[in-house]
């Protein structure tokens, strides 16, 4: 086994941005196949070398008509699905008691409900790989309390722990389930929180790294997840935090 993707049918989900972005980069530069579905492909155009290897789809995975059209192309065009990102993620930063019922439902749809039956939906072209890999995107948020909001730190929690459930209940499918929790990340979804100098002084006072890190270092991590390198390794939730969760004094 080589250090390589080459050949792997990619679908990467919120890949036109951020860790995303950096995701669908490294898998193309490792030679796979890379679908990016987001509700606007445009931006990633220019973006990513070897263009001829990645592949657009358009639209909102809320919606339960389009999740069906998306992996009706994937079967289409490729008959099989080797790795799946489940990358879309989105928050509201507030304090519990100023959400919405309707802002609490639409962050739970958006990160876990329409992550969960996308992949219900691949189980197939993934069975029909023989040697799948789904890398779900989590978040130090769903261990502990880093002040993003309880909702966002729920929906992430359940992934974490979804993750471990299909880990075990799909490994007679040869398809391996692992989950990628990172910490405070140059993306536009933390640039709000990262351009506060008061917040940003704690977080990296809680970073024993002393630094936020970069979309590019929990692409890597991502990219040997698929591949065929880490062929043992499903059911676990790696942090990617510059040592935030171990932190004591």
């Amino acid at each position: 086994m080589s250090w390589t993707l080459q050949g792997k049918k990619v679908l990467v989900t919120g890949g036109t941005k951020g860790i995303g972005l950096a995701i669908a980069r490294e898998f193309l530069e490792l030679g796979a196949e890379v679908l990016v579905v987001a509700r606007n492909t445009k931006t990633i155009q220019g973006k990513v070398k070897h263009s001829a290897n990645l592949f657009t789809y358009e639209g909102d995975l809320n919606n339960a008509s389009f999740r069906d059209d998306l992996v009706k192309r994937v079967s289409e065009n490729w008959g099989k699905l080797d790795v799946l990102v489940n990358n879309v993620g989105t928050n509201l930063r507030k304090k519990f008691i100023d959400y919405t019922e309707s802002e609490i439902r639409q962050l739970f749809e958006t990160n876990l409900f329409n992550m969960m039956q996308l992949t219900h939906a691949c189980y197939p072209l993934l069975k029909k790989s023989g040697n799948a890999s789904v890398v779900n995107m989590a978040s130090v948020a769903g261990s502990t309390d880093v002040q993003s909001g309880p909702p966002y730190g729920m929906t992430k929690a359940a992934i974490i722990q979804f993750t471990k459930h299909l880990a075990a209940e799909w490994s007679t499918d040869r398809i391996r389930v692992n989950a990628i929790s990172p910490w405070y990340i140059e993306t536009p979804l933390t640039e709000p929180v990262l351009s506060n100098p008061e917040r940003l002084a704690k977080i990296l006072d809680r970073t024993p790294m002393g630094r936020v890190g970069k979309p590019e270092e929990v692409a890597s991590l991502a990219a040997y997840l698929a591949m065929d390198k880490s062929s043992y390794i499903t059911g676990q939730n790696i942090a990617v935090d510059g040592g935030f969760s171990v932190k004591g004094l």
